[in-house]
């Protein structure tokens, strides 16, 4: 027995000892596996919505900012570029390159502040000869060409560095791609072709002016992204009887929590952001209210505020009231995806691993 115990403990020393010179052969043959594996060609044609950003402004350990990706046939969307995010699409291997365009809901910096990662992983592993187009209502031309401008000089040493085969000048950064939402609340088409439609229309995010939702129609299936809003009619009224509706959310219990700590501890900027938040964020009761009256297949939320400690029950509180309401939903998580396979009624859900 104290023969055996001495081997084991001699092949553990040595496999330990070796550890970096094994660690690097199992990465020379992972590798080329890794690089070749391409997740969007792996999905079937439908509509799929997978979520590189489940969160809100606040650090939180399963959800990064705002940030969903779109899947229609195969092309590939983003709608918002929050922290994180692009990182997030790539360890879920889908091809950063392949990245057509981003669609922006409102300027809020946590929908913005991924952006300029986003364009530039996109412009380099592509070696794309044409700027991202970026697609937001009026306004989204400042924010894109400030990001230009703050991007300018790293696009100049990667082009130096790699060559223009690789990094074409021509590529570098973004190109602002604006439009106005009607004010009446009805729906602007953004974009439409190869049977994909994506329809932009106002919501109330006030004082945040303007801030849309998008409506994405792709081979009988359909899918609305609600960008920051308070409870909405017109969410309800373009939302009826799609597929689904994914819906950000603000849980007012668990945000006053915050507030009583900041009240108790004299942190009055807290105090006051935790007051002021409740009035332009829809709560995941009112949500789930609109997801029912409104007929939608599934409900996902995403945007969760505030952020979620990793205690047990943290989501279960969040979600208190909801399946009353509205049982068919999913709370987002960064890697959750739902699909919408072509014309059918099946909706899908499930997780990457990160």
């Amino acid at each position: 027995m104290a023969l055996a115990l001495g081997v084991i403990v001699l092949v553990a020393a040595g496999f330990y000892s070796q550890r970096g010179a094994i660690a690097e052969r199992m990465m020379a043959r992972l590798a080329p596996a890794m690089m070749a594996t391409n997740t969007l060609a792996s999905l079937e044609d439908g509509l799929h919505v997978t979520v590189c950003g489940a969160g809100g402004p606040l650090p939180d350990a399963q959800r990064s900012g705002p940030c969903l990706a779109v899947t229609a046939g195969e092309r590939l969307f983003v709608v918002d570029a929050g922290t994180n995010g692009v990182r997030n699409l790539a360890r879920m291997r889908y091809p950063i390159g392949a990245i057509e365009a981003v669609f922006l809901t409102h300027f809020h910096s946590d929908h913005i502040d991924g952006l300029g990662e986003l364009a530039t992983l996109r412009w380099v592993q592509g070696s794309h000869g044409q700027r991202l187009p970026v697609f937001g209502p009026d306004g989204v031309e400042q924010v894109v060409e400030g990001f230009n401008l703050a991007y300018a000089q790293d696009a100049a040493y990667r082009t130096a560095h790699h060559g223009e085969a690789v990094t074409p000048p021509a590529g570098a950064g973004m190109q602002a791609r604006s439009f106005t939402p009607r004010a009446d609340g009805g729906l602007t088409t953004v974009l439409e072709e190869d049977g994909v439609r994506i329809s932009a229309f106002t919501v109330d995010h006030q004082p945040v002016d303007p801030a849309v939702a998008y409506l994405f129609t792709y081979r009988g299936r359909s899918l609305l992204i609600s960008g920051d809003t308070s409870q909405s009619s017109v969410i309800e009224k373009h939302a009826r009887g799609i597929d689904l509706l994914v819906h950000e959310a603000l849980s007012p219990e668990l945000v006053m929590i915050m507030n009583d700590a900041a009240v108790a501890t004299g942190n009055a900027g807290m105090a006051r952001i935790t007051l002021d938040i409740l009035d332009y964020h829809a709560s995941p009761v009112q949500a789930a209210a609109t997801a029912r009256d409104a007929g939608v297949g599934h409900l996902l939320f995403y945007h969760i505020v505030p952020a979620l400690p990793p205690l047990p029950g943290a989501e279960a509180a969040w979600l208190q009231g909801v399946a009353d309401i509205f049982s068919a939903h999913t709370l987002a998580r960064d890697g959750t995806v739902v699909s919408l396979p072509a014309n059918s009624d099946a909706v899908r859900v499930h997780r990457h691993r990160l």
